[in-house]
């Protein structure tokens, strides 16, 4: 965790894990194994929606960059709910409270973090810690106190949402897909099920011709 986000931490109460406990101490485990193995966590801001976000562990806080250039995150209030997968089944895990730190580009904290950021980018460019200065914001979220949510204490409603809106679209070029759309697929299919019946019905038709003409020449013959 950065220092700055201890010595901010220090002055809120003490988390349930540092109280003592069994329980509290195999949440705190289980909080630092989900953080640490899976690089997606989703952000719960009060009247707005849940954002998805990668993020970087780092003793204690979670460590985002946003901005130009990076992952859509709005400018989020001094506590949120941050909600984790579990690495192996993909499903919720755990959902907890976390204080919101926004570090200070020149600052030790601000260098640590984006040092840590920077490693885990993909496809991290030479100029990253210069752009996030200028442009970016660096977050730590700092959990706090004993899990909204756990296993065998989840709400009991789904928590589905309907997508957010976005301005992606695909209309005036579509990505190639191997053997075709499926929409593509099945009008090729149409085609080729519609030339086989036409096929089928020449040959009826030209069946039909040579036996009126074998009768007509029976007949003339007679």
């Amino acid at each position: 965790m950065t220092e700055r986000a201890t010595e901010q931490v220090s002055e809120q109460p003490v988390p349930a894990a540092e109280q003592g406990g069994p329980q509290a101490a195999g949440a705190a485990a289980l909080l630092g194994e989900a953080m640490a193995k899976s690089g997606l966590l989703w952000i719960e801001v009060a009247d707005d929606r849940t954002w998805p976000a990668w993020h970087v562990w780092d003793d204690g806080a979670a460590l985002v960059v946003s901005g130009p250039g990076e992952q859509p995150l709005p400018w989020l209030p001094k506590e949120v709910r941050v909600i984790l997968r579990s690495k192996d089944t993909g499903g919720r895990l755990l959902t907890v409270r976390a204080h919101v730190h926004v570090l200070e580009p020149g600052t030790p904290e601000w260098q640590r973090a984006a040092e840590l950021l920077r490693a885990s980018r993909l496809n991290a460019v030479d100029d990253s810690l210069t752009r996030w200065a200028a442009e970016c914001t660096v977050t730590a979220l700092v959990p706090f106190d004993s899990p909204l949510e756990s296993p065998g204490a989840y709400a009991a409603h789904d928590h589905r949402e309907p997508p957010a809106r976005t301005a992606a679209t695909t209309t005036s070029w579509r990505p190639w897909h191997w053997g075709g759309r499926g929409e593509e697929k099945a009008e090729r299919k149409r085609a080729r099920d519609e030339a086989k019946a036409g096929r089928r019905a020449a040959k009826e038709r030209a069946k039909l011709r040579k036996k009126r003409q074998r009768r007509g020449t029976r007949r003339r013959g007679r």
